[in-house]
């Protein structure tokens, strides 16, 4: 804005330099003039006889002195001279001055009559008069063919133009042909056209004012209609008339067409002389919308009632959103519109439906004019086409949402008998409209949305609840997937299947996704307790009612064979978890893999859901398909705390897998002395007898020593193991030498040079003079390995019995004494 005020004040101060250069320009003109008379006469002194002539002149106005004349003004008699007055012009008003003694100038304001007579003889006017006063004075000028006073009252304007004023000045050049101040006008007129509005023009006549248009702008036809001036217009018609009517047609360069002007400004004759010229009432902009949708858009009542009266197409629609009249007039909002303009544009509706509005015609979004109103809560039209009989309820738009599931989803309720989704049910609204591409009814959009009162509405008026969408999934899988306990509750008490199981959607998910799925999986995966006690709640209900509705099964299984008990716990949803076995979910159901919701919680380090499903009396006897038992999978897991409780409620701690591994040896084997020390504590047996080498028997203590194990072997000492058997034959007489051996622990650790088992063993009490089947004593075998340590543990036994029953080993002692100081 600061911008255009800037261009405008250069382009002033442009002109004025222009006038400034002119009036130079002259100066110099009178200047090299005057001083050529000068030369000419050669006598430039006041006392000469042209300068004496003048000053004589100049003296003799209002004089008696050689007067032949009477002036007569407004008010005021003037003594005046017929010679001076020939000598100025022609034209005073008289056939011939000469014949005359009295000129009647009483039509002149007093003031402009004197200033004018006394110019006549001075040459001269004083300066500082006013603005209105000089264009009177050369109004009064012209009519006497003055032409050099003109020109001095001109000049004298033309430093007073202003915006203000400079029509009125161009008007009164023109009259008096003034074409110096006219062009001066002209010029500020043309810098400052957008700043003039019609009252400007007012008192201009209409040639003027026309051509004015024709010179300034490119659409005089626009101006003329702008500025109110009918006349102009009708100048323009006479004009154009072999180009009529195209260029009733054109569009200017702010895009506006003439009718539109016209009707935008109420002007409703030009309008009406537009359209009897023939100017089209479906002309369109550069946007493509028609006048009929430009008055709407801007909530003009009259122009768009003028235009359905002069028979405008109604169902013309605007090229890219494809909105028609109709479409516009519903969409006015009534929380930005007020209620006039409403009313005024529910005017304008009813005139395009008596008119023959296409009720069901689709924007580019696929929205009907009544998914229009709907969005814009305009009750006034949303009454008006439910009237209509041709009105499809049906019809989608792009979201394949219905003019039902419209209002229920933008309003947000109550609904209310008033509420326009109770009118449209009323009026035969489908309630269970389907989707086309997903399956959803608006019983799954409601869900959806989490918009329960809607499910509600949907529900009392008898929508069907357990229609399925493409997933297999009815409107209660939906409701339970959002939480929305009171629609569930709604759902099952009106009839929905509790126990419908999703399809199989394969094809359209990962390969990991469950299908298979009841209402209850999905309250429970999307972790929704309120929503699992509302389905509960039905159960208990349902149980006591007369009709024998379908109850709730607790135990199906999805396509990952997991019921919603399973799923509780691997959520860890153990409050849930108790609700559903309260309820009746069964404690010891099995997957597919034959394993029981105890051996899953172990097998999946879960401690917790391991613990509760213990504490709600899970079978801890039950095998998997592979032969373990939960105490085997939780000493294979490491959960020390569910070894314990298994323990503590009896768990069979005797099993042996079939590779001969005790549970005590799993747990040692592993690593876990704290899980041993478990087992220990709670009676497992220590040593465990079980098939050895060659089919031997053997305890858990020979294991550990013949495979190196001395942390283990250690251990099982402590434990309170046999510390002096030997290995054994089998039941029915196996084993190879290791069988009959005789050698204890003591012998074994000492044969391996396993220290750290020997102190041990000692330490507790190990037979250490027992005898092999060789009469060789763990002293005998520690010589025979040469192993310093374990001999002088052995030698510094209190206990030790010296037997040498064998060949060399007094030698062996012998040596060992030498080496040992």
């Amino acid at each position: 804005m600061a911008t255009d005020e800037v261009v405008k004040l250069q382009r002033h101060l442009s002109l004025l330099r222009e006038e400034y250069v002119k009036l130079q320009t002259r100066l110099a003109d009178v200047e090299r003039k005057y001083s050529l008379a000068a030369a000419v006469s050669g006598d430039i002194d006041d006392n000469s006889f042209v300068a004496r002539l003048l000053k004589t002149v100049a003296s003799l106005f209002d004089q008696e002195l050689y007067s032949d004349l009477r002036v007569h003004l407004d008010g005021k008699t003037v003594r005046a001279h017929k010679f001076v007055f020939s000598c100025r012009s022609n034209s005073w008003g008289v056939a011939d001055l000469v014949n005359e003694d009295q000129l009647d100038l009483t039509d002149i304001p007093q003031d402009v009559g004197m200033v004018l007579l006394r110019w006549v003889y001075t040459d001269h006017i004083e300066p500082g008069l006013k603005d209105t006063f000089l264009l009177e004075l050369m109004k009064t000028a012209k009519r006497f063919v003055l032409d050099t006073l003109v020109q001095k009252c001109e000049e004298g304007l033309m430093s007073s133009v202003t915006v203000k004023n400079c029509v009125r000045y161009y008007q009164t050049a023109d009259e008096i042909g003034a074409k110096g101040l006219q062009r001066h006008c002209s010029e500020l007129i043309s810098n400052h056209w957008y700043d003039f509005d019609t009252e400007d023009f007012a008192h201009m006549s209409a040639p003027l004012l026309y051509n004015m248009f024709k010179t300034k702008t490119e659409y005089p036809l626009h101006t003329a209609i702008r500025t109110r001036r009918e006349d102009v217009v009708f100048l323009y018609l006479i004009e154009f008339d072999a180009q009529l009517p195209g260029k009733l047609n054109e569009i200017d360069d702010k895009g506006n067409l003439p009718l539109d002007l016209a009707l935008s400004s109420r002007q409703e004759s030009i309008a009406s002389t537009l359209i009897n010229h023939k100017a089209d009432v479906n002309a369109t902009d550069y946007k493509g919308y028609t006048l009929l949708h430009q008055a709407i858009h801007r909530g003009d009542e009259f122009s768009a009632v003028f235009l359905i009266k002069h028979n405008a197409l109604v169902n013309t629609a605007v090229p890219m959103e494809k909105e028609t009249a109709l479409h516009m007039v519903a969409s006015f909002n009534t929380a930005t519109s007020s209620d006039s303009t409403l009313e005024a544009m529910a005017n304008v509706a009813a005139l395009l439906l008596d008119k023959g509005a296409s009720v069901n015609e689709q924007d580019c979004n696929g929205n009907t004019p009544l998914h229009r109103c709907i969005k814009a809560n305009n009750s006034r039209i949303f009454q008006l086409l439910l009237k209509c009989d041709s009105l499809n309820l049906e019809l989608k738009n792009n979201d394949e949402h219905t003019a039902l599931w419209y209002t229920l989803h933008t309003s947000g309720g109550p609904y209310d008998s008033n509420s326009f989704a109770a009118q449209l049910a009323e009026r035969g609204a489908n309630l269970n409209a389907t989707s086309k591409v997903t399956g959803d009814t608006l019983l799954h959009f409601a869900a959806q949305t989490l918009n329960e009162e809607a499910g509600q509405f949907l529900v009392d008026r008898g929508a069907r609840c357990n229609i399925t969408n493409g997933k297999g999934e009815t409107a209660l899988h939906v409701a339970c997937c959002m939480g929305l306990s009171k629609l569930v509750r709604a759902l099952l008490d009106h009839g929905a299947d509790p126990n419908k199981q999703s399809l199989s959607i394969s094809a359209m998910s990962e390969e990991t996704t469950a299908y298979m799925q009841t209402p209850l999986h999905l309250a429970v995966l999307h972790q929704h307790p309120d929503t699992v006690k509302s389905i509960l709640d039905y159960k208990v209900a349902a149980q006591q009612c007369p009709t024998n509705p379908p109850l709730p099964n607790l135990n199906l299984k999805n396509s990952k064979n997991e019921t919603p008990l399973s799923l509780a716990l691997e959520l860890s949803l153990h409050s849930v978890a108790r609700d559903l076995l309260a309820a009746g979910a069964s404690l010891d159901v099995t997957d597919g893999e034959g394993l029981t919701l105890l051996h899953r919680a172990i097998m999946h380090q879960d401690t917790p859901g391991s613990l509760f499903l213990l504490e709600q009396g899970a079978d801890f006897n039950l095998k998997t398909s592979n032969g373990e038992t939960p105490l085997q999978l939780a000493i294979k897991r490491h959960l020390p705390a569910v070894v314990k409780a298994l323990c503590e409620l009896g768990a069979d701690m005797t099993v042996v897998e079939e590779d001969c591994q005790s549970a005590l040896w799993l747990a040692l084997e592993g690593g876990q002395e704290d899980v041993a020390s478990i087992l220990v504590q709670y009676g497992c047996d220590p040593d465990c007898w079980s098939p050895g080498p060659g089919g031997c028997y053997q305890t858990l203590l020979h294991r550990a020593i013949d495979e190196n194990n001395d942390s283990v072997a250690c251990f099982l000492i402590r434990s309170g193991c046999d510390l002096n058997s030997p290995r054994r034959p089998g039941p029915h007489g196996e084993g190879d030498e290791e069988a009959y051996d005789r050698q204890s622990p003591l012998h074994l650790s000492c044969s391996w040079s396993q220290e750290s088992v020997v102190q041990t063993l000692i330490e507790h009490g190990a037979d250490i003079n027992a005898q092999d089947i060789e009469s060789r004593t763990p002293l005998h075998v520690a010589i025979t390995n040469q192993n310093p340590l374990i001999i002088s543990l052995l030698l510094g036994h209190p206990e030790l019995h010296f037997i040498y029953p064998v060949h060399g080993v007094k030698k062996v002692l012998y040596k060992l004494s030498l080496n040992t100081g």
